[in-house]
């Protein structure tokens, strides 16, 4: 690929412009561990033969009125189900069940191979709990939860079909820019790959809604990737893109934690 002249390594930065960034992934990982020492869950539920192929499954107290699904981050590269758990507080204390799943990080996986199992991950989970289903997921995941209402979603008909909102929330919609980047040492993106998963060169499926969801104070590179798709899918049905305000890319997922909070409205609303 001809350089841009764009310094992609300082695009995708995000800890070195948010003040205490290298301090977030410990508070993730202790809050939501807390979080699950309370909650109404079953964990390391297994949809495939990996061992990174597992979910965990939080529940209200009452049936569920759907099944809503948090897909972490990472740039395919790091974290896991565990360091979320607590983003399930919103949506259950509205009445929702929330599956956290994760997958095999790169170089492990390819991208395409990681859009695979989520669609698989979420397959299993809906049969576990009935009714509509709404999907979310941060950064990378907001790629991946983009992917599953795209036309060649890897999700059977029939759980396609109950799949009703999306948002991805700063999420990374456009790969080509990542060919130019060190960590695509790891994520080996080629020019066929960055066709094929990246959401803004593909169709969408008409019916369910999206939502571009993308923190104000969040790096340019992000802000672009949000407008891209929103602007890519205004005709494929109800897209909107909605800044938070005041939220950077590290704290943009935190209104899940608020059953009040409009990003858990937006992912739950009908």
């Amino acid at each position: 690929m001809a350089d841009s002249g764009i310094n992609w390594e300082d695009a995708f930065a995000n800890a070195a412009y948010i003040d205490g960034g290298a301090g977030y992934p410990d508070t993730w990982a202790a809050r939501a561990a807390a979080f699950r020492a309370s909650a109404n869950g079953q964990c390391d539920l297994s949809y495939g033969a990996d061992d990174r192929e597992t979910f965990d499954l939080f529940l209200p107290d009452s049936p569920p009125k759907g099944l809503s699904v948090f897909i972490h981050g990472g740039f395919w590269l790091a974290f896991g189900k565990s360091d979320w758990s607590d983003l399930a507080q919103g949506a259950v204390n509205r009445g929702w069940a929330m599956a956290i799943p994760q997958y095999t990080l790169a170089p492990g996986a390819r991208i395409g191979e990681i859009t695979n199992q989520v669609g698989a991950a979420i397959s299993q989970a809906a049969t576990l709990v009935a009714g509509p289903i709404h999907l979310s997921g941060h950064s990378a995941g907001g790629h991946l939860a983009s992917r599953m209402i795209c036309e060649d979603n890897p999700l059977p008909a029939l759980v396609s079909s109950r799949v009703r909102n999306v948002v991805s929330i700063s999420g990374v919609h456009d790969l080509r820019p990542l060919r130019l980047h060190t960590m695509n040492q790891s994520l080996r993106i080629d020019a066929a790959e960055a066709h094929s998963e990246s959401p803004v060169l593909l169709d969408r499926r008409a019916g369910p809604k999206f939502t571009a969801w993308v923190g104000e104070n969040e790096r340019p590179e992000f802000l672009r990737q949000s407008a891209l798709l929103a602007e890519a899918w205004r005709h494929g049905g109800q897209t909107q893109l909605k800044l938070d305000p005041g939220r950077h890319h590290f704290d943009v997922v935190d209104g899940l934690k608020c059953p009040d909070h409009p990003l858990t409205q937006y992912l739950l609303d009908m």
